[in-house]
């Protein structure tokens, strides 16, 4: 008597993790005529969509509204006093909470109409293509917490001719202060705390530390911010990280720069944080009710595969940690991994860790493997952004880069008191910079800090793919009273012909 066995499910693409890199990847897939199914353990859309990129602006734009309220009411004729503005903190982050469940169905409509299978659970590899065998996975029940959970080692294994990875990454948990989600916190739970705390310590003042600062400041939290470098937002150039530290200072975040943190003892009321400086190892501590680690992020590859499957890891440099491919040795990488028919994209790769590269970092794999061939991924000309108000935004090198590598090159500077609009709208705190190379005018770099920088970077970004120069900036008419007039002036002011500064 023959015994039937069952075909296992087989998909021409299955794609791991179904944030903004793995659900743009899919889509695209799906597109181009694959049978395409991805397996994500929680919600679609990611750390991005559900506790990053989109809720954390709902919740940056409520404290905008609050602050110029009660803050700058008066200057436009509106009778605001502190006392007499209440917040209903519930509603002030149950509404960013509401935006993830209309963006959680958009996605999922999105896969319905492109007929990809949407498989809930946790996603382990366990082969990769070998001659004609596809690749295999075991999708099993999602275990453990948001970060850091595994499967269960049980439940049903999928055939895929090609993998994409695009498991993302998570905060990084200091070995003296481990997350407990309550005391210790990281911005999975900054973004839905029960009720406003009295005090926080944010230990590293990169976008997610600064955004959580300017966040909880606005509704009276004391922030002190504790950085180990000597500025904050240190990836910035210098000039937009000191008018960002002094603009903030006055907003009354309080910062320690050139610190580390030593150790955390946590209380029945709170913690306290015992900091270090760099400099003469001096110490001092600091009390507060929550402390918010945003310290930077590892990659998310628990429970991916077993170590025997061989996937190569990054063994040094900033994406130490992260899975390996072809995407820092070549021009038009693949994004293929040590094991064949398997391939990763986004913040799992490594820097830079940014939502908008892995979609495009997705698209550019999904077509590559086609046989498409397309332009991807500039990784010169990536913009970032911190959504504080102001904001700060840039592209390319900063001036203490381009000394580094000893280029020769030219600076134009506008600050934002003297611009018309920004005087009309009350958003007169920042400046434009710009950063060209001699005697050519290629634009180098930009950095932005004011209102609307996230915006306005888009400019430069487009002129830097293009490979325009200063005079192409200048030669190119803004529209008057506008924002954007401000980087035509830093663009005149980098040959001495700024007007109005």
């Amino acid at each position: 008597m023959e015994i039937a066995v069952m075909a296992l499910k087989r998909f021409d693409l299955v794609v791991i993790g179904g944030g903004p890199g793995g659900y743009v990847g899919a889509i695209r897939a799906a597109q181009m005529g694959l049978k395409v199914a991805c397996i994500e353990r929680d919600k679609l859309g990611g750390v991005c969509l559900n506790w990053g990129c989109i809720p954390t602006k709902a919740l940056l734009h409520n404290a905008e509204l609050y602050r110029e309220a009660i803050t700058h009411g008066a200057e436009w004729g509106f009778q605001f006093k502190p006392a007499d503005v209440s917040v209903d903190w519930s509603k002030v982050v149950g509404r960013s909470r509401n935006i993830t469940g209309t963006l959680n169905s958009g996605i999922a409509y999105l896969f319905k109409k492109n007929k990809i299978e949407h498989i809930v659970g946790h996603a382990k590899i366990l082969a990769g293509k070998v001659g004609n065998e596809p690749c295999k996975i075991l999708v099993g029940k999602a275990t453990g917490a948001y970060y850091g959970g595994s499967g269960d080692g049980a439940g049903e294994t999928i055939e895929a001719d090609r993998i994409l990875i695009s498991t993302g990454a998570q905060p990084v948990q200091l070995p003296f202060a481990p997350n407990d989600g309550k005391v210790v916190i990281s911005s999975y739970e900054a973004m839905n705390l029960a009720k406003k705390p009295a005090s926080m310590v944010i230990i590293g003042s990169g976008a997610i530390g600064m955004e959580f600062a300017y966040f909880y400041n606005s509704f009276g939290t004391k922030v002190t911010v504790i950085e180990m470098q000597d500025r904050i937002l240190p990836v910035e150039d210098d000039d937009i990280c000191a008018a960002a530290q002094k603009s903030f200072e006055k907003q009354g975040i309080q910062f320690l720069t050139g610190h580390k943190a030593a150790s955390v003892d946590k209380g029945a009321s709170g913690a306290k944080v015992t900091i270090e400086s760099v400099k003469d190892a001096s110490k001092k501590v600091l009390e507060c009710e929550v402390v918010l680690v945003a310290a930077g992020v590892r990659a998310r590859v628990e429970g991916l595969c077993d170590a025997s499957l061989g996937l190569k890891m990054w063994d040094a440099g900033p994406a130490r940690g992260h899975i390996w491919t072809d995407y820092t040795e070549k021009s038009e990488p693949t994004y293929q991994t040590s094991l064949p028919g398997v391939y990763a994209i986004g913040d799992v790769i490594g820097p830079p860790w940014l939502a908008h590269v892995a979609s495009e970092e997705a698209v550019a794999c999904v077509e590559r493997f086609m046989g498409h061939h397309t332009l991807g991924v500039d990784y010169a000309s990536i913009p970032g952004a911190t959504y504080c108000n102001p904001q700060v935004a840039s592209v390319g090198m900063t001036e203490r880069d381009a000394k580094a590598k000893g280029l020769s090159y030219t600076v134009g500077k506008y600050p934002l008191k003297a611009h018309g609009k920004a005087i009309a709208v009350g958003a007169t705190e920042g400046l434009v910079k710009l950063i060209a190379s001699k005697p050519y005018g290629e634009i180098l770099g930009a950095h932005i800090f004011g209102e609307d920088a996230s915006e306005l970077i888009h400019e430069i970004c487009i002129a830097k793919r293009l490979e325009a120069t200063i005079e192409d900036i200048i030669s190119t008419v803004h529209a008057h009273p506008t924002m954007a007039e401000s980087i035509h002036e830093a663009a005149l002011a980098s040959e001495g012909r700024v007007i109005h500064g």
